[in-house]
């Protein structure tokens, strides 16, 4: 459990640190827009108050602390589910990045009301409309991660996998 600890503490530094720099030490609430390597990484402020791509985005405020609600309880399941999974290091990191992240996404709604996303990447021609943050990156590939590997971990020092 120590490497998924460690994990989602320095996933969920990370994303408040991120956060706090572009958000507030770069301005990017005022600002709005920041070009950094355009197209590819441009900082776009765009508050969240939904869930993927501002789905539910106009929901009543009771929406937010329902959110909430969600992203704590999923985090005690991956708590309690990676507790079996003591000896599977790569689902202990996933499940330690998709808890720190959706813990940095929690403080974000309890202390904007909103999630504050700034990543905005275009490749190519396409413009993305969308704008993301580090919590967002944990969130997906910790989730992948957890599809990935958990429930691999050997048991009785025998490999998992197919019965033989």
């Amino acid at each position: 459990m120590r490497r998924f600890w460690i994990t989602a503490v320095a996933t969920f530094g990370l994303d408040q640190v991120s956060k706090l720099a572009v958000v507030h030490g770069l301005d990017l609430i005022n600002r709005g827009e920041f070009d950094v390597l355009p197209p590819f990484l441009v900082f776009r402020m765009a508050w969240n108050r939904g869930i993927n791509f501002g789905l539910f985005g106009g929901a009543p405020d009771a929406a937010r602390w329902i959110l909430i609600g969600v992203a704590l309880a999923i985090s005690v399941w991956v708590i309690w589910w990676i507790r079996s999974e003591r000896d599977n290091w790569k689902a202990q990191l996933a499940g330690g990045l998709l808890v720190g992240g959706a813990l940095g996404n929690v403080i974000d709604r309890i202390v904007y009301g909103a999630v504050a996303d700034f990543l905005n990447m275009s490749c190519c021609g396409i413009e993305n409309p969308y704008a993301f943050n580090v919590a967002d990156i944990a969130i997906f590939v910790g989730a992948i991660g957890l599809v990935l590997f958990a429930g691999n971990a050997p048991k009785d020092g025998k490999p998992a996998g197919k019965p033989r």
